[in-house]
């Protein structure tokens, strides 16, 4: 049986993919930190097609992504397939932002999915199989402005994701990245509905994206129609960059 783990999952993207995976058949381990209600709530509704687990984690830290691996092995046995979601931002120009806003995007966006991915590994190379993706983003691919801290958090998920590939390839696992474009989840809810406005104007396609189209890609990546499929920093964006 697959089980899939997924970061961040209470909302947003995040509970797009647990949707999308449990439709599928999959086993689904839903990381939470703060959304209790949300992930509870999404653990009902997917046990009505699935098993589903709830487990509260914070993965930046080490010992959160041990206890968060443990909970879903007691529960499932081994995770199969993993996504790394969980994910903050935080705006501002680099010279108004203090250490602890650098580290807390640094240690949820960098280190989180490095935490996750080196607890899930080791069955996974047991097993000579399995499948990770790690959610990037657009200005982790070309950067923005007033998002630095947070740019390099998400291109360095994507050195991550290119070394880990090399890294466990022999052993026929996996890792691949998306790098969504502007999606309409509560991450982008700071704009102004001018401001969405003109973002959905600069993609090609003249829309936001939805959670919906990032989860597509993801399942696709963890399948095995992607089995040649690795190393690889996959944009959806509509068309904007």
């Amino acid at each position: 049986m697959k089980t899939l783990l997924i970061t961040g999952a209470s909302r947003g993207i995040g509970a797009a993919i647990a949707r999308a995976a449990a439709a599928e058949g999959y086993n689904v381990v839903i990381n939470y930190l703060r959304s209790v209600e949300a992930a509870k709530a999404l653990a009902a509704e997917l046990n009505q097609v699935t098993s589903a687990l709830a487990v509260h984690a914070n993965v930046a830290l080490p010992q959160g992504a041990k206890l968060l691996v443990e909970k879903a092995k007691k529960r499932f046995g081994q995770v199969t397939h993993l996504v790394n979601n969980a994910g903050i931002s935080i705006s501002g120009l680099l010279t108004d932002m203090d250490y602890c806003q650098y580290d807390s995007l640094i240690d949820t966006n960098l280190k989180g999915v490095i935490n996750v991915t080196r607890e899930v590994v080791p069955d996974m190379l047991a097993k000579k199989s399995g499948a990770v993706v790690n959610v990037s983003s657009i200005w982790g691919v070309k950067g923005a402005s007033c998002e630095a801290v947070y740019s390099a958090t998400k291109a360095g998920v994507i050195g991550f994701t290119q070394a880990m590939a090399k890294e466990l390839g022999p052993s026929g696992i996996r890792v691949n990245a998306v790098c969504p474009g502007v999606i309409d989840t509560d991450m982008c809810r700071g704009y102004s509905e001018s401001e969405r406005a003109a973002l959905a104007d600069e993609a090609a396609l003249g829309r936001l994206g939805t959670p919906e189209d990032i989860a597509n890609l993801v399942m696709f990546l963890l399948s095995d129609k992607s089995s040649f499929i690795t190393g690889q920093a996959i944009t959806v964006d509509g068309g904007l960059l």
